[in-house]
């Protein structure tokens, strides 16, 4: 697979086998992440690779309290919305039972933690559609990075005490027929293209 198919083919999967993944597999999705663009090249990103399945469900609990407790209002996002929703309702599993989940901290007060990460982020969703396995983003983390319990805990877990979490994503095997991520091209809605001549 080029590079360019590896892109346009990547999709979100929120569906897993449980099976683990090779560890070649996720030290390639790694090497991925770590070549990403950093801004001065200062190279700060910390990834946390979470294979635990305790620790997994640990989180998983203390992400939902801490949803369940927030109000939404007209202004939430759409995801946070969703994600409040589903805390309330109980037994929400905000890495989708995937088997491995990637959590990217980053210096707190660092101007471009954010882009950072999402450079590594992204190089990682490809990377894992190249090797023929599922990913997606994952967000909730990110959106609890001052929740107390949860910093204190990621700081257990070995997040370095000026860092927060910017993004994670979530790699495994997709639960599909054929056990590939799906790779159907889809029409893009948005993202306006301007050429200046």
């Amino acid at each position: 697979m080029n590079a360019m198919e590896a892109i346009l083919t990547r999709r979100s999967t929120r569906n897993y086998k449980p099976d683990l993944v090779e560890e070649e597999k996720i030290e390639q999705i790694l090497d991925a992440a770590i070549q990403a663009p950093s801004g001065g090249n200062n190279q700060t990103n910390h990834f946390l690779v979470i294979r635990n399945q305790d620790v997994l469900r640990k989180l998983a609990l203390m992400a939902e309290k801490a949803f369940s407790a927030m109000e939404i209002s007209e202004d939430t996002y759409a995801s946070l919305k969703h994600s409040i929703n589903l805390s309330k309702r109980g037994g929400y599993v905000f890495y989708y039972n995937a088997p491995v989940l990637i959590v990217v901290a980053n210096q707190r007060d660092y101007g471009n933690n954010i882009a950072d990460c999402a450079c590594a982020i992204e190089n990682m969703m490809i990377a894992a559609n190249a090797l023929d396995l599922g990913s997606c983003w994952i967000n909730q983390l990110k959106w609890l990075n001052e929740e107390p319990e949860i910093v204190d805990y990621l700081h257990e877990l070995g997040m370095e005490k000026d860092e927060r979490v910017y993004g994670a994503v979530i790699i495994g095997y997709p639960a599909s027929d054929t056990g590939l991520p799906n790779r159907k091209l889809m029409p893009q809605k948005g993202n306006k293209v301007t050429y200046i001549d």
